[in-house]
C-alpha cells in the first residue's frame, strides 16, 4: 500500500465508523466498573416518548448548526478533517433517520421533524461534510456525477437522507437535483460491475453493510418514482442470498473482493446489515437473518456483577480483550457495536425483550445524563455519532 493511500484509508486498515468507536468504548467502560450498576429494565410508553424527545432535541442542537466548521469542530480532534467530515455525515444521516421516525411516531411533531431534516440536508450538501470522500476519490462526488468512479459512501448517504426526507412527507423540491442525479449514478455504476458492488474507497474491499446503503436509497427513490430501480435492488438481494452468505451460519458477510476471497463474519457488521435489511423489500430473508442473528451472535456475560447480553463479535471465540480493525476493541467477546446496530432490528421486529437486554448494555456503558439541552450518553460528549446511531435504532419501528 502506498503512502499516498495510507494518508486517507483509516487504519490499521479499512474503514471503521464512528458509531463502532463509541460503541467499543462504552464496551470497555462496562467491563471496567468495579460494582454492579443500577439498570432500570422497564419503563412505560410515556417514559420512552419523553426520553426520545429529549435525545432528539440534545442532538439536534449539536448537529443542527449554522456554520458546519462548528460541527466539524465538534468531532475528536484526533481524527483530523478527513476523518471528522466522515463521522461528520454519520451524525447527520442517523440524526436525520431518527427523526424520520420521531415524525411517524409522534405526528404531532412531524412539521418540527421535517423542518429540521431539512436543515441536516443542507448540512450533508456542504463541502466540508463532504470533503472525506472528495479526498481520497479526488475529485467532488456531485461535480462529476456522469463519470464512473464509485463515490459510493457519499452518495448513497445524500440519496437516503433526501429520499428518508420525502417518506416522511417533506415537500420541498430543492433536493430533487441532487436525489435523481445520485440515484442514476449509484445505480449505472453498480449495474457496471460484475458482482454489483461498489468500493467504499479506493484500494479497500467491498463493505456489504456500506453497499446495503446504496440499496437502501435506491429501495426508497423506487417508492417514490413508481419502482425505478426496482429491479436493480432486485437484483443485488439475490445475488447477496446467493453469494454473499458465510457457508457455516448463513449470515450475510461482512465484506467481499477480500484478499484471499476470504468471507469474513463480523458481529458488528451483521447487525448493521439486519439494520439495513429491514428498509428493504425482501421481508423473509430480513427475518431470516435476524433469526440467525439471535442464534449465532448473541453472547451474556458476567463481569463483576453485571451480566449484560450483547453481539459477540467472533463466531467461534470469545477474547477477553482484543482489537478488531473493523470493530474496535472486543471485550470479553462482546461487540458492542454490534450490540447498539443490533437495537435497530429488536426495535423493528418488536422484540421487545431483546431490545430491553440490549438497551441495558448499552447504558451501562453510556451512562445517561440530563441537562437543559436534553438526554443523552455521556459518551455522546466524545462522540456525538453514537448517539444519533443509537436514536436511529431505538426508533426503527416498522413503517405503516
Amino acid at each position: 500500500m502506498s503512502k499516498k493511500r495510507r494518508s486517507y484509508l483509516p487504519t490499521p486498515r479499512e474503514v471503521i465508523s464512528g458509531s463502532k468507536w463509541l460503541a467499543s468504548v462504552g464496551a470497555s467502560l462496562v467491563m471496567r466498573q468495579g460494582k454492579r450498576l443500577p439498570v432500570n429494565t422497564t419503563s412505560t410508553w410515556q417514559e420512552e416518548r419523553e426520553d426520545i424527545l429529549s435525545r432528539a432535541r440534545w442532538l439536534c442542537s449539536k448537529v443542527i448548526v449554522d456554520d458546519p466548521q462548528q460541527l466539524m469542530k465538534a468531532m475528536p480532534r484526533p481524527l483530523g478533517p478527513t476523518y471528522g467530515a466522515q463521522w461528520a455525515i454519520y451524525s447527520c444521516t442517523h440524526l436525520n433517520a431518527a427523526l424520520a421516525n420521531i415524525s411517524r411516531l409522534y405526528p404531532e411533531h412531524k412539521d418540527a421533524c421535517l423542518q429540521r431534516m431539512e436543515r441536516v440536508i443542507d448540512m450533508v450538501l456542504t463541502p466540508e461534510v463532504r470533503a472525506y470522500d472528495t479526498q481520497p476519490w479526488r475529485e467532488d462526488a456531485l461535480e462529476t456525477l456522469s463519470g464512473n468512479k464509485s463515490h459510493m459512501t457519499y452518495l448513497s448517504l445524500l440519496a437516503w437522507v433526501i429520499t428518508d426526507y420525502k417518506l416522511a412527507g417533506g415537500t420541498s423540491d430543492r433536493f430533487d437535483t441532487y436525489l435523481h442525479g445520485c440515484c442514476e449514478a449509484l445505480n449505472r455504476r453498480m449495474l457496471a460491475e460484475p458482482d454489483l458492488c461498489l468500493l467504499s474507497f479506493p484500494g479497500c474491499a467491498v463493505f456489504i453493510p456500506d453497499m446495503m446503503f446504496a440499496i437502501v436509497a435506491l429501495h426508497n427513490y423506487s417508492t417514490l418514482y413508481n419502482g425505478t430501480y426496482a429491479d436493480s435492488v432486485h437484483q443485488w438481494l439475490e445475488k447477496a442470498k446467493r453469494d454473499f452468505i458465510h457457508p457455516q451460519t448463513g449470515l450475510l458477510v461482512a465484506k467481499v473482493r477480500t484478499r484471499r476471497n476470504s468471507r469474513p463474519l463480523s458481529g458488528a457488521y451483521t447487525a448493521l446489515s439486519c439494520y439495513c435489511l429491514t428498509q428493504l423489500p425482501d421481508a423473509e430473508f430480513a427475518r431470516q437473518q435476524y433469526d440467525l442473528m439471535r442464534r449465532y451472535m448473541m453472547l451474556q456475560v458476567n463481569v463483576m456483577g453485571n451480566t449484560p447480553l450483547g453481539v459477540r463479535e467472533k463466531w467461534r471465540s470469545a477474547p477477553r480483550l482484543t482489537f478488531d480493525p473493523d470493530a474496535g476493541p472486543i471485550v470479553y467477546g462482546l461487540s458492542a457495536s454490534g450490540t447498539a446496530w443490533a437495537v435497530g432490528s429488536a426495535t423493528y421486529y418488536q422484540d421487545w425483550q431483546l431490545r430491553s437486554r440490549l438497551l441495558n448494555t448499552a447504558e451501562l456503558g453510556g451512562h445517561t445524563t440530563s441537562s437543559r439541552k436534553g438526554r443523552h450518553y455521556r459518551l455522546g460528549e466524545l462522540a456525538i455519532v453514537g448517539e444519533a446511531v443509537s436514536l436511529a435504532m431505538k426508533t426503527n419501528l416498522k413503517r405503516d
